[in-house]
């Protein structure tokens, strides 16, 4: 009974003990005033019951809002860093982590509650500010350039700037904008040092590098963490505070337990889906009416930090362009028109040039913009000039002196208009193979950001040349002879059928002369094949100086070679061989000191054949009768008239 008593009834005990004392107040204050002022006190205590009653009820729901907006503001915080962890191609598990060991770090350090809120804030948006950081850098492989680091070294700065939109009631920007400080100075974006940087990015800091190390990156696989915390220790009173380190060095083994022990569920985003409905912007599609100059404009008119990042977003968007337009064409021409087009909404300038390498000098293989008549003349020196040291030491050169290029000094007027240059190496598999060169009217006109564009540029720009160059040299040597530069078999039949056809629709004739080099054989077998290729160089370059501009020359192969002469008739042709025939002989004599003999026959278009392969056979048969002679009488004047007369004979045969 006591049991039932004590476990059902017991809880009512305050309300009658509360009941008889005011009972008891209420007999003594009618013995006292009478029982009216009681009886009035009544409904006065009860109102005061029920007011405190919704004042507590209404304070508890101010209390339960605020809590839930607190939540939904942490839970808009973890949904926004992930999402930006992700764009930084990092785990899911980076931001969780980071947050354990601040916040445990913080505790043990003891601090206040606004600076751990504030902690907590800065541990999951940190980073907020790469969203101003082109993604190429971000995410690329492997070590980032100086350039690259420059522009890398502005997300503190930029997430500060985000964030004081936000308007945090606890010291958050002040954390973001120094987590990249270092305890002896050297950080960045300020150079803050020691006990001016906030205590909770001096947490940050070194818990941030500590995940760091020990997580898969881009450009390298993850540390054991026994040797990450070690790496971390090495940099205490340098680039950390040691507090800091000390109890990360002493609990680490234990927070990294706590941190696997939080488990956040990795952000999933569905890219994969393609969406049928919706018809097409209101703006339409490529080729809207917006122009580049408006949309400049709408960027300005932002809010800094936003311009940046639309600058970010624009340079990753021209790169990707940039980057499919130089991989879609096999031609270098229209590979370099497209750069040239391109770049420039990248990096202005006034002119470009790039400078093909041919062993020590650099020809300008494409000009655009103000004096390109001036650069398209020039041959730089590898070593010489601005870009010739561009390419001699494989380092680029930043707002250089356009005025040091080889050529100024024959004219220095052509080059008052441009005060700054920017030149980056093209770096080939075996070394540079060019320049690429940007000149400006401005001083100073170019930025490192500039350079980092171009080094960028550069890398895909070499390998788009360098396929470029092959598949030249491959469609040349098809129809180009090696040896001697003249054209191959192939492109005379294309030409012969060619002037043909003309002279089919023109009625016009074409001559054909076919020369051969008698003792070619005996200076192979006496002198060396090098001896011979060098004497079929200087038989090439003879026939094509002693030949009209519109004659057409070629290397059959071997030692035989074939010149076409439009308009010549037989008796012309003849006059034509006998000319050629003594230059080629004289300036063969001159340049190589070889006794050369060369037999010469032709055939004239119609009577000689009707088509090309006609017209080759007959000039052919001919020169092999001149060769049958001996090469002593071939040397007389009188014995060449007997042979210009054997000429005609058999073409009027045929």
């Amino acid at each position: 009974m006591p049991v039932i008593w004590k476990n059902r009834y017991f809880w009512m005990l305050p309300f009658y003990v509360a009941g008889a004392v005011l009972a008891g107040i209420f007999d003594i204050a009618r013995g006292e005033v009478g029982w009216q002022l009681p009886v009035l006190a009544v409904p006065v205590l009860f109102l005061l019951y029920r007011s405190y009653r919704i004042y507590m009820a209404r304070l508890e729901d101010g209390r339960s809002h605020a809590e839930e907006m607190a939540s939904l503001h942490l839970r808009t915080i973890e949904a926004l860093a992930l999402a930006i962890d992700a764009k930084d191609q990092t785990t899911h598990e980076h931001l969780e982590r980071v947050q354990v060991y601040a916040m445990e770090v913080a505790k043990e350090l003891g601090l206040n509650e606004s600076e751990m809120e504030a902690l907590r804030a800065a541990s999951l948006l940190h980073d907020i500010g790469k969203l101003a950081v082109p993604e190429h850098i971000i995410s690329k492989p492997g070590r980032l350039t100086p350039e690259e680091f420059e522009k890398m070294k502005i997300h503190p700065v930029v997430g500060a700037e985000i964030l004081e939109r936000v308007r945090f009631p606890y010291p958050v920007v002040p954390i973001v904008r120094s987590h990249h400080e270092k305890w002896d100075g050297s950080g960045y974006p300020d150079g803050r040092w020691g006990e001016d940087i906030p205590i909770g990015a001096r947490i940050l800091s070194a818990v941030d590098c500590l995940d760091a190390l020990a997580s898969d990156r881009q450009y390298r696989k993850a540390m054991p963490l026994d040797q990450a915390i070690g790496v971390v220790v090495q940099e205490a009173g340098r680039a950390f505070d040691p507090r800091v380190v000390e109890v990360l060095a002493r609990r680490y083994v234990e927070l990294e337990r706590m941190a696997k022990a939080r488990k956040i569920e990795p952000l999933k985003l569905s890219t994969d889906i393609k969406i049928e409905a919706g018809a097409a912007p209101a703006a339409g599609f490529e080729g809207s009416d917006k122009s580049a100059a408006s949309k400049a404009a709408a960027i300005l008119e932002q809010p800094d930090f936003l311009s940046k990042i639309a600058a970010a977003r624009h340079e990753a968007h021209a790169l990707f362009e940039l980057a499919q337009n130089l991989g879609s064409s096999l031609s270098l021409d229209e590979t370099l028109s497209v750069l040239s087009v391109r770049l420039k909404r990248l990096v202005p300038y006034d002119s470009m040039a790039v400078y093909i390498r041919r062993e020590n000098l650099l020809h300008p293989e494409f000009v655009s913009g103000d004096n390109f008549r001036l650069f398209s003349t020039l041959e730089i020196p590898v070593g010489q000039g601005l870009s010739g040291w561009v390419a001699e030491n494989s380092k680029p050169i930043l707002n250089g002196n356009p005025s040091v290029e080889p050529g100024y000094l024959n004219d220095p007027s052509k080059f008052s208009t441009l005060r700054s240059a920017l030149a980056v190496p093209l770096q080939g598999v075996n070394g540079v193979i060019g320049v690429l060169a940007l000149y400006s009217s401005e001083r100073d006109s170019f930025t490192k950001d500039h350079l980092r564009v171009l080094l960028v540029v550069s890398s895909k720009l070499s390998l788009a040349i360098e396929n470029a160059l092959r598949y030249r040299q491959a469609e040349t040597s098809a129809t180009t002879d090696f040896l001697t530069g003249l054209p191959n078999a192939r492109s005379l039949f294309l030409h012969l059928d060619s002037e043909i056809a003309r002279c089919k629709r023109s009625g016009e004739v074409v001559s054909l002369l076919v020369c051969d080099l008698d003792n070619f054989k005996q200076i192979n077998d006496q002198y060396g094949h090098l001896e011979g290729n060098k004497a079929l160089k200087v038989v090439a370059t003879a026939l094509r100086g002693n030949c009209r501009e519109y004659d057409y020359v070629a290397r059959m192969g071997g030692d035989e070679f074939v010149v076409v002469l439009p308009g010549l008739d037989a008796a012309n042709a003849a006059q034509r061989a006998e000319h050629i025939r003594k230059m080629v002989l004289e300036e063969a004599r001159l340049q190589t000191g070889l006794e050369l003999s060369v037999s010469i026959g032709s055939a004239t278009y119609p009577h000689g054949g009707a088509d090309a392969e006609d017209l080759l056979s007959s000039a052919d048969r001919v020169m092999y009768k001149v060769k049958a002679a001996s090469p002593e009488r071939l040397r007389s004047q009188k014995n060449w008239a007997l042979w210009q007369q054997s000429t005609q004979g058999t073409q009027t045969i045929h």
